[in-house]
């Protein structure tokens, strides 16, 4: 079942150079190492996030909690970006990242309240069939994480900057994991 947790959650586009230093305190916090972006200075984080907002294949959203910044979320094709080459893609395959922002005042169930949103998200696109995902094979967070909402792992990869988890969820894998309507 959908966690229950207060609050709407949304997204709108991100803006590279809005919300540059937000973002910069968010993934460069101790909790974000699996992002892999920990010394990057506020001038990296702009840079990395223009040249998102310019791909035809790559984009960002922050994520609000009652209209407040709460998350960001990123999809991305899987034919062009992260990986290409790496597994036969099928049609309608879309890839994700999402990290949610440091908070001093945890909320129960926030983060499985945060990726089933964003799964939400990505399957409102009738075009999208599965959800395809490469976190790091020793982030076994967000292993649970991603099980809790239907992804099955299909095997170990190796990217260019880690040993990742080319995990999948289908659109019935995720309404049977979650209850969500799809």
């Amino acid at each position: 079942m959908t966690p229950a947790v207060p609050g709407a959650l949304t997204v709108r586009p991100l803006d590279p150079q809005g919300d540059a230093e937000l973002l910069h305190r968010w993934i460069t916090h101790p909790k974000a190492a699996f992002w892999m972006m920990q010394d990057a200075r506020l001038e990296d984080i702009e840079r990395e996030y223009m040249r998102i907002a310019a791909h035809e294949h790559h984009q960002a959203f922050i994520g609000l909690h009652d209209g407040e910044p709460a998350f960001l979320m990123e999809s991305y094709d899987p034919r062009y970006v992260e990986l290409e080459g790496l597994y036969e893609p099928e049609p309608g395959d879309i890839g994700m990242h999402f990290l949610v922002a440091p908070t001093d005042t945890p909320v129960r169930g926030f983060t499985l309240a945060v990726i089933t949103a964003v799964m939400r998200e990505l399957f409102a696109d009738p075009a999208v069939r599965r959800v395809v995902v490469e976190p790091d094979v020793s982030n076994a967070a967000v292993h649970r994480l991603n099980e809790a909402v239907g992804f099955v792992a299909a095997e170990k990869i190796v990217k260019p900057e880690k040993e990742a988890l080319l995990s999948f969820c289908t659109r019935e894998q995720f309404a049977t994991a979650t209850g969500a309507a799809v």
